[in-house]
């Protein structure tokens, strides 16, 4: 057992209350007992969003249900984060149920599923609420049976005393143990001693999800339904000026035409709320298909939208926000990246006197990286329920984060929370793109002004063209080195559309004596958001890239140059903000290093390249080996190592490093979304490009460091460097550098 022990304090407060029919519920909330979640980078979180719940059921039959907080999009938190309770429950997992838990901003907090913050924030306090129960079933047990509590051993969901051979299941005492005061203090199980955790488990939605069961926003139905959809603008930068419905209105089984305003102006704007398309063109009707015939029957004129400034409350940091005029065109963003690359910018860190390390130079190494707007095109599109009526409000549909979606709505619909419901689907398809909740809120003003439940739906090319993409990117990378070719001065200068992509305290800065980063950005009315690892994902790749013409300049292996920066980074940090660990950083290279068998005989039939990167408090590593399959660059192996801590299920973490890794070669590929005069250029799969099944790698084999750290990220943290792996094998392969994404098309030229 661990010998630091968890207490409440006043604030906190456990709860255990009998179930009609017998039995045990016992219901945490952790109001101040935990520290947040350090450096929730990728939103800016509030503490209070530590704020946690879980709920434990213990029926008379011995069954455990267990009710997860979280929404689930794919990365299986309905499987791990009740793991995590079961484990220090110390019950059979064969006979645990795992349920959704519906939103309760009082009972479960935030509800947040994003920034690859669940299991990390969720693991002190579930270990903490399973730990209590076994406690609580322990001293209901020991008051049974006559005996010392000390006495009484659990196993699989069972009591045991040993002296005096009585046993009995968790289900037969439950209802006792929910008499029994909760307790103060519990002592959570060593690593060592773990039985559920760190061993695999299937999803526990796997069967359902696989037979077609009805478990996604769009599956939902309730009786008397209607359908919307909505017209919005079809360029960023225009806004509705009129419309004429009267031959949409004459289609079958249309009910009403109107608008919407999302927010009266003046509004203060929330950090998750997006105004792109204030004002809305809806249609309603029976089906999908009649609402979308009809669609097409508006006669809509459209004008161009001004210039809007407005505040913004950042999570409690108040900004202000402006959304420029005018039709915004991708050639036009990239002539104007190239002028504001010369403009001075931001200083975000300095370390010595960089300007002489280079002035001094015997050989300065200068490269340019460029990447496009990318969309999310989550696999179900974006859609809703809502029946909202003059005194509360039911939604349903999926959404990453109903805790701030509730603040939106009880703002916008002047109800207040305890009236609003949001029931949670399982999402098809996300990382950020659902924690914008525009399309709910649009979902429930049409529903109270047609007075009516309504189904709101998206297709592909309403989601394609109403933004929330992940932002343009460039950075100009630099590096100084002497006449023995030591690296003695490092400059990154970083900017983009409509927000820079820099993390300056990120490795390399602490290894270079002489470093430098920068940032700039360009006001867009393009709408940008949250896209899985956000800003890393390009960071990452040019990064990556260039460190590896860096260590290519200085006749040094890949990997070694690394790993002798990190150990400079160690022995000898520069500066005192570094955000990463040089050893868990190192220890993911070597681990990459040692399972690809790097520069091993047999090897050199592939084209390899390798990439490392921390963010979301993990470290990741990828080796891509690439081939020439019919004269095309085919990735056909590659060899992941991670350290996220305590890896909670294997399985499902595997299964998450792989679809990273399917990710990131697709988009490093082939995606990019442009623009002409304000509007998206791809509108569906026909011209924005994905990667497909056989060009998906035949073999992608993940590796964990195996350590006893508690839990950190792993939805966000493999995806970003495996675009610098691709990058570099690529350059293996064509014997060219390639420094614009796509790199589909940069490489269709050269060979």
């Amino acid at each position: 057992m661990e010998n630091t022990k968890t207490t409440y304090n006043r604030r906190s407060f456990l709860k255990a209350s009998l179930l009609s029919g017998g039995g045990m519920m016992l219901s945490i909330s952790w109001l101040s007992s935990f520290k947040p979640a350090d450096k929730m980078e990728a939103m800016n979180l509030p503490a209070q969003w530590s704020q946690l719940t879980g709920y434990i059921r213990i029926t008379p039959d011995n069954k455990v249900t267990l009710l997860c907080p979280n929404p689930e999009f794919g990365q299986n938190v309905m499987t791990s984060l009740p793991m995590i309770i079961a484990e220090e429950l110390d019950t059979d997992w064969k006979q645990v149920v795992v349920d959704m838990a519906p939103h309760d901003n009082v009972k479960f907090g935030s509800q947040f599923t994003g920034g690859s913050q669940s299991v990390r924030a969720y693991w002190k306090p579930l270990r903490t609420a399973g730990a209590a129960a076994r406690q609580m079933l322990r001293e209901a047990a020991a008051q049974s049976w006559q005996v010392p509590a000390d006495e009484v051993t659990t196993r699989a969901g069972m009591l045991y005393h040993e002296k005096s051979g009585k046993f009995a299941t968790y289900g037969q005492l439950a209802s006792k143990a929910a008499e029994i005061p909760v307790p103060k203090d519990v002592t959570l199980k060593t690593p060592k001693a773990f039985s559920i955790v760190r061993h695999p488990k299937k999803n526990v939605e796997g069967l359902k999800v696989v037979t077609g069961k009805p478990l996604f926003g769009l599956d939902y139905r309730q009786e008397g339904m209607q359908i919307a959809m909505i017209q919005h603008p079809p360029a960023f930068g225009m806004k509705l000026k009129s419309f004429d419905a009267s031959q949409a209105l004459k289609m079958p089984g249309i009910k009403d035409v109107f608008t919407i305003t999302l927010f009266e102006e003046g509004t203060e704007r929330g950090a998750f709320e997006t105004r792109s398309f204030n004002e809305a063109l809806v249609v309603v009707g029976k089906t999908t298909w009649e609402v979308m015939n009809a669609r097409k029957k508006l006669k809509v004129q459209w004008e161009p939208a001004p210039e809007l400034r407005e505040t913004m409350n950042a999570f409690g940091r108040t900004i202000e926000d402006i959304t420029p005029a005018g039709l915004e065109s991708t050639t036009t963003q990239l002539q104007k990246m190239k002028e504001w690359a010369l403009k001075p910018a931001t200083q975000l860190r300095k370390d010595g006197d960089p300007e002489t390390a280079f002035k001094n130079a015997a050989q300065i190494i200068e490269r340019t990286y460029n990447a496009p707007f990318l969309a999310h095109n989550t696999m179900e599109p974006m859609n809703f329920f809502a029946h909202v009526t003059d005194d509360k409000a039911l939604l349903a549909g999926p959404l990453q984060a109903p805790g701030v979606a509730e603040q939106t709505l009880s703002k916008r619909l002047g109800l207040p929370a305890d009236k609003i419901e949001i029931q949670m689907t399982r999402m098809g398809g996300g990382f950020g793109r659902r924690a914008y909740s525009h399309y709910l809120v649009e979902a429930a003003l049409i529903s109270k002004k047609a007075k009516a439940p309504i189904k709101l739906m998206y297709t592909r090319e309403d989601d394609m063209t109403y933004g929330i993409y992940r932002p343009m990117y460039t950075a100009t990378y630099r590096a100084a080195l002497d006449a023995n070719k030591n690296l003695i001065a490092f400059h990154v200068k970083g900017g983009g559309i409509p927000e820079h992509p820099i993390h300056a305290n990120r490795f390399p800065a602490g290894a270079v004596d002489n470093y430098l980063a920068e940032g700039w950005q360009i006001p867009s009315n393009i709408t940008i958001g949250a896209f899985r690892a956000p800003r890393s994902n390009f960071n990452a790749a040019a990064e990556q890239s260039f460190l590896d013409e860096l260590a290519e300049a200085m006749g040094k292996d890949p990997i070694e140059f690394r790993l002798d920066l990190l150990k400079r980074a160690k022995d000898n940090p520069v500066g005192k903000n570094n955000e990463y660990d040089p050893d868990r950083y190192a220890g993911v290279l070597q681990l990459v290093r040692d399972k690809s068998g790097w520069n091993t005989p047999g090897s050199e039939q592939y084209n390899r390249g390798v990439a490392a990167y921390f963010c979301h408090n993990s470290y990741a590593a990828h080796v891509v080996d690439m081939v020439t399959r019919d004269g095309v660059p085919y990735a056909e192996r590659v060899f992941s190592a991670m350290d996220c801590g305590i890896v909670i299920n294997p399985e499902s973490a595997k299964n998450m490093v792989q679809g990273a890794v399917v990710d990131g070669i697709g988009n490093a590929f082939y995606g990019a979304l442009t623009h002409k005069a304000g509007a998206a250029e791809q509108t569906n799969f026909h011209n924005y490009r994905l990667i497909r099944h056989n060009e998906a790698p035949k073999q992608i084999e993940v590796h964990f460091v195996e350590n006893d750290i508690d839990p950190t990220g792993l939805g966000e943290p493999p995806f970003p460097p495996v675009f610098g792996a691709v990058a570099n094998a690529l350059y293996k392969t064509t014997g060219k550098r390639h420094y614009n994404q796509p790199f589909k098309p940069d490489v269709e030229k050269r060979i």
